[in-house]
């Protein structure tokens, strides 16, 4: 018999769509970073969800994200919180870089000035590999560091969790939250509305 009448028999036309190659869907690293890079350019209002008394200077803020940068090994996400008297505090841009291991969050926090806060540049990296809409971020060693010489130490069970939605879904939503267990526990959350642009804010303290 020769070869492609041989391809017809073992695949009849009822199941040629079974012998079909089907691409491989992304691993779920792949598929949050396509989702969160959907969104690159646009700004957003969100508002915080949690209502924890360190929280109170927050409580019914206006709030803003920009997906300001994106690249195929980070991406930018200025976190702009509006202050009571009016003014914005545009002190903090959450960083999402690749690993060779995984996906990495870093807080990026600044003064009015640009120049880096004490506290800066404190994160984790992904211990899972999680899902296309959620990825979770236990702090690293040198955050816990961090937070030792800053006196900080209520902070070094942190576990950031940030998820999202690709563009054009249903209900698309981002949110950020800050978990740490007990005796230390922590809940704080805010969440984005991905369905609703809205214009581009200045760009954050220290950065063009």
């Amino acid at each position: 018999m020769k070869p492609a009448r041989l391809l017809f028999a073992l695949c009849p036309a009822a199941v040629l769509t079974a012998c079909a190659t089907t691409p491989p869907a992304p691993a779920p690293q792949d598929a949050f970073w396509q989702a969160l890079s959907s969104h690159c350019g646009k700004a957003f209002a969100g508002r915080m969800v949690t209502d924890e008394t360190p929280d109170a200077d927050m409580r019914g803020a206006a709030m803003t994200m920009h997906v300001r940068e994106c690249s195929a090994s980070r991406i930018a996400v200025p976190f702009h919180v509006q202050r009571a008297d009016g003014s914005w505090d545009r002190s903090r841009t959450w960083l999402i870089t690749r690993t060779p291991s995984g996906l990495r969050l870093k807080h990026d926090h600044r003064h009015e000035d640009g120049k880096p806060d004490a506290m800066t540049l404190y994160g984790g990296d992904t211990a899972a590999p999680g899902s296309a809409a959620v990825q979770e971020f236990p702090v690293d060693a040198e955050s816990v560091a961090l937070f030792r010489a800053e006196g900080r130490t209520v902070s070094v069970t942190n576990v950031w969790r940030v998820e999202v939605t690709p563009a054009g879904s249903a209900q698309a939503r981002f949110a950020y939250q800050l978990l740490r267990q007990p005796p230390n526990a922590r809940n704080f959350r805010v969440e984005f509305d991905l369905t609703r642009p809205i214009p581009a804010p200045p760009a954050p303290w220290g950065h063009d």
